[in-house]
């Protein structure tokens, strides 16, 4: 950031995500699709990017290269100013092994942090759907003196277990206690159903990092971990402060909005933040004009809608062609949807197709999945459950290329 301290941004982007098969199945989570066009990288990268940090590490490791291209494809900043967005992948600096944990994999980098000397680090998650003006949070750290700030989101108590908790001290920003995922968590003093959740997204002050790592990867008991290891190490020396999302404002925010954040490492929760879009006044707003989100838009036609084709409350994407009848739904590039079939509250990742006078509902299709003509998905529920990956939310998920077989019908 020209004209005040200096920032690096490091994504941790190497996440497997265990959690959204089939869709991780051939790529890391953070390259998943979202929204149509974009991956989840896009969001923070576009996050930090529009906060004037420009030279930003995504450190990769699981099932990489799709990421890795769309990183260097997509992301070209100005050489010219020395600024960049790279992929680093998992380079077995420190030894013959990968990263053993999130710490552990910037522990493995610092030649990154060496090279470019920064006065703070930013160090964010690759894989959450989310606006948010970073430059706020670095004012908030930076005024407050503290080794490391940590971006918190309220959400209900009965949540906690699913998220880093944090308990700031009352009356004060200082973290007072970091639990990953506790059971039963204290709520807050003015608002007892609830509780900080850590948004996996932090601002260090570069030394007390690279000291908090060094420590770290001495003690043969530690996880290795961001939220298991680093913050809880930070906040027992009371160097830890919390900051509230909610006082983060981006431009062109609507109330609707504001503060929107979501974790998508379920398949249900990866479907329920597409259908936020999907709204005549959508939960997420795609088309805030005053803070993008960057994409690689590709090089393809208009959508086009023929043969009495027709979308209702959808998003449609380039290349698209339809024929048939879609409502409340995702589709990403080059989806074709022939005449007479029907999809319904359903995403359908890149080139798939929907054959003649099918049906398609509540599901998830990865890229080039073919539905053949008067075939049904998410009609027949016991015959989804043999044949597919079905969710605790009955979201039903198909793999990339996975083969749907012929004539099922209602």
């Amino acid at each position: 950031m020209r004209g005040g301290p200096s920032v690096l941004g490091i994504v941790l982007a190497g996440g497997e995500g265990k959690r959204l098969m089939p869709l991780t199945t051939d790529r890391a989570k953070p390259a998943v699709t979202f929204g149509g066009t974009y991956r989840l990288v896009d969001f923070v990268l576009s996050n930090l990017v529009n906060a004037g940090i420009l030279r930003i590490c995504v450190l990769t490791q699981y099932k990489s290269h799709s990421l890795d291209r769309h990183v260097t494809t997509t992301w070209r900043m100005s050489s010219l100013l020395g600024n960049y967005v790279t992929p680093v992948p998992a380079q077995q600096r420190l030894g013959p092994r990968w990263y053993a944990g999130s710490a552990d994999a910037i522990l493995q980098s610092l030649n990154l942090v060496h090279d470019e000397q920064p006065d703070h680090i930013a160090v964010f998650g690759a894989d959450h759907v989310y606006r948010m003006d970073p430059r706020q949070m670095l004012e908030q750290h930076v005024e407050s003196g503290a080794a490391v700030t940590v971006a918190g989101i309220r959400v209900p108590r009965s949540e906690a277990s699913a998220f880093g908790i944090i308990t700031p001290a009352k009356g004060s920003t200082r973290v007072e206690r970091f639990e990953e995922k506790p059971a039963d968590p204290p709520g807050l003093p003015d608002d007892p159903s609830r509780v900080f959740a850590s948004m996996g997204n932090y601002i260090f002050t570069t030394k007390a990092l690279i000291d908090a790592l060094q420590q770290d990867a001495e003690d043969p008991e530690s996880v290795h971990d961001m939220g298991g290891s680093i913050l809880p190490m930070l906040t027992e020396r009371g160097v830890a402060q919390l900051y509230d999302f909610d006082a983060n404002h981006v431009p062109g925010e609507t109330p609707r909005d504001h503060g929107y954040w979501r974790d998508v490492g379920t398949l249900d929760a990866y479907y329920e933040a597409h259908m936020d879009l999907v709204s005549e006044t959508p939960v997420f707003d795609l088309y805030n004009r005053r803070w993008p989100i960057y994409t690689h838009p590709g090089q393809l036609p208009p959508a086009r809608f023929v043969a009495g084709g027709i979308a209702g409350e959808s998003v449609v994407s380039p290349g698209c062609v339809i024929s048939g009848q879609v409502t409340r739904s995702v589709l990403s590039p080059g989806v074709v949807v022939e005449p007479g079939a029907v999809v319904q509250g359903s995403v359908l990742h890149d080139n798939v197709r929907i054959g003649r006078g099918a049906v398609v509902r509540g599901a998830i299709l990865d890229k080039n999945v073919d539905v053949p003509a008067g075939a049904t998905i998410g009609v027949n529920p016991d015959r989804d459950g043999e044949l597919y990956t079905v969710s605790p939310g009955g979201v039903i998920a198909l793999g990339k290329g996975q083969q749907v077989p012929y004539g099922f019908k209602s």
